[in-house]
């Protein structure tokens, strides 16, 4: 088969050839640029533990040591210290490193991969749909023509792919703004992260704001100033002052040493496309998504995108075409990306609509400090990734089905596993090779040898099941998993969420779910099935 044409060679359509290259399918990815990046230190990413965990998998590069993981978080309101979180081994804190470095180690990871080809300055102008695959033509010296068997646009938020599939881009312009500072400085709490809202050495009123600080490695600190609302200059001599009255307000009166590295300022936009799939032409990242308000991170999203998306193209690409899976990337991952928009609307009317009586009633600020710190540190409504709990993948009752503490549709806990040649690895570590997991929880198998246990018990009965399967499956075995009883078994997609827990070994309802899983039965293409590649929409 023809690979897979990928749009836009950013943090977003680099993880994707790279999570498709691991699942043994070919991609080419048409960069619309020269293939190098400014190094932007004023330009950074936030990751949390699933998109951390996701990198580094598909690189197999320690990235987090090229950024710094947050010890801490602390909020503030005027003087008052709002609440503090110590992060740790039972709970990581978010990684935040440069873009331009991210997008380095994917580049170079890609570099690596035979299946992954990286075509430099070489632009769109071009998308025709057949039943059988799409052709793609770029504007480059020569004028080329690429034969795919799918398209996936992602080039950002002025998508050229977007725009060709005439897909509406609907939402809100510029919902928020922030002056931008990358700098150098000794400060209170290294490598802690620091939400302050109304500083008391800012006047009251529409600009009196928020400042928040993410460390950087190596002493280097990110500063964002909310800006009051409206279109005014932010210019140099602006920017220095509020860094020289924002780091003298941190230590106590005067402004340490500073040396200043970069500056921006960083316009939020929220938009949702309307459409992810036309034919075989899908959307990801900031092509179908723009959001980032009260701290949500939107490059968080594009990569969720791509975890969702790169298994179900991979099993239409080694296997037949699957209508219903593949429709269910934009069912799932545009229902999560909707509920995070209108949580995100719902709350920024409260949080910057001004002071008044509200701002003295207890607990107010208390609780519109907890909706900022969920948006920034990913929990809540706000941040927390996404449950595919109406997903049309969603297996239905299962008799067997039993209650854990990650509900169906939710992303696993990371616990350590046996794999099949006896080896300890972590759950994650298994992830996106294209393969449903299928994970018994055993105590005790921790401390013997696999050899003893792996042909006692259940053991027997359900390597059968996994093999019986409509789809390849590995067995794993774990001695806890939370909230599971002993016996449990959990499906697992390739992506990392959960299909359901079953008590016990049951093999019937287990093929039911992996059959729910992939889209419900197979069956033969008809002329209906055939027309979905056409892009008639």
């Amino acid at each position: 088969m023809d690979p897979v044409i990928i749009v836009g060679a950013g943090p977003v359509g680099l993880t994707l050839a790279l999570a498709l290259a691991r699942q043994d399918v070919p991609s080419v990815v048409l960069d619309e640029g020269p293939g190098t990046d400014e190094p932007r230190t004023a330009r950074t990413v936030v990751l949390r533990e699933d998109t951390a965990a996701l990198v580094t998998r598909l690189t197999g590069a320690p990235v987090a040591e090229r950024g710094l993981r947050w010890a801490g978080w602390r909020s503030l309101r005027r003087k008052q210290v709002m609440g503090e979180i110590e992060f740790g081994d039972t709970e990581p804190g978010p990684l935040h490193l440069a873009q331009h470095v991210l997008t380095g180690a994917l580049r170079a990871a890609l570099a690596d991969e035979p299946l992954a080809r990286l075509v430099l300055n070489s632009r769109l102008d071009t998308i025709e749909q057949e039943p059988s695959g799409v052709t793609a033509h770029t504007r480059d010296p020569g004028g080329t023509w690429w034969r795919g068997s799918y398209l996936v646009g992602c080039d950002g938020p002025r998508s050229t792919v977007r725009k060709l599939q005439d897909i509406r881009f609907p939402g809100r312009t510029a919902v928020e703004r922030h002056a931008v500072a990358a700098l150098r400085a000794e400060l209170p709490r290294p490598d802690w992260a620091l939400l302050h809202r109304l500083p008391p050495w800012r006047a009251s009123g529409p600009s009196a704001g928020e400042v928040t600080a993410r460390p950087l490695p190596d002493g280097v600190w990110r500063l964002d100033w909310l800006l009051p609302p409206g279109k005014d200059l932010v210019t140099p001599e602006l920017l220095v002052g509020r860094v020289r009255e924002t780091l003298a307000g941190w230590t106590g009166g005067t402004t340490p040493p500073y040396d200043l590295l970069d500056t921006g300022v960083h316009t939020v936009h929220h938009r949702l496309a309307r459409r992810w799939r036309v034919g075989r032409v899908f959307l990801a990242g900031d092509a179908a998504h723009l959001l980032g308000a009260l701290g949500t991170q939107g490059l968080d999203e594009g990569l969720r995108d791509v975890d969702n998306l790169a298994w179900k193209l991979a099993s239409a690409w080694h296997h037949r075409p699957h209508e219903a899976l593949l429709d269910s990337y934009q069912v799932e991952r545009r229902a999560v990306v909707a509920a995070r928009l209108r949580a995100a609307d719902q709350v920024l009317p409260i949080l910057r609509g001004g002071g008044g009586l509200r701002s003295y009633v207890p607990g107010v600020a208390r609780g519109h400090d907890a909706l900022l710190t969920d948006g920034h540190l990913g929990r809540g409504p706000l941040g927390a990734a996404g449950l595919y709990t109406d997903s049309p993948l969603a297996p239905g009752h299962l008799d067997a089905e039993i209650p854990v503490d990650t509900p169906p549709g939710a992303q696993i806990t990371d616990v350590r596993v046996t794999a099949e040649d006896g080896t300890f690895v972590r759950l994650r570590d298994r992830l996106g090779r294209g393969a449903l997991l299928v994970v018994l929880i055993a105590p005790g198998t921790g401390v013997w040898d696999r050899k003893h246990w792996v042909t006692a018990g259940v053991m027997p009965r359900l390597a059968a099941a996994v093999t019986a399967l409509p789809h390849p499956a590995e067995l794993l075995v774990a001695e806890t998993y939370p909230g599971a009883p002993a016996h449990t078994v959990l499906l697992v997609r390739p992506d990392g969420h959960l299909v359901t827990a079953l008590g016990g070994v049951r093999p019937a309802d287990l093929y039911s779910a992996a059959e729910a899983a992939l889209g419900g039965a197979a069956k033969e293409e008809t002329e209906a099935t055939a027309g979905a590649g056409t892009g008639t929409h």
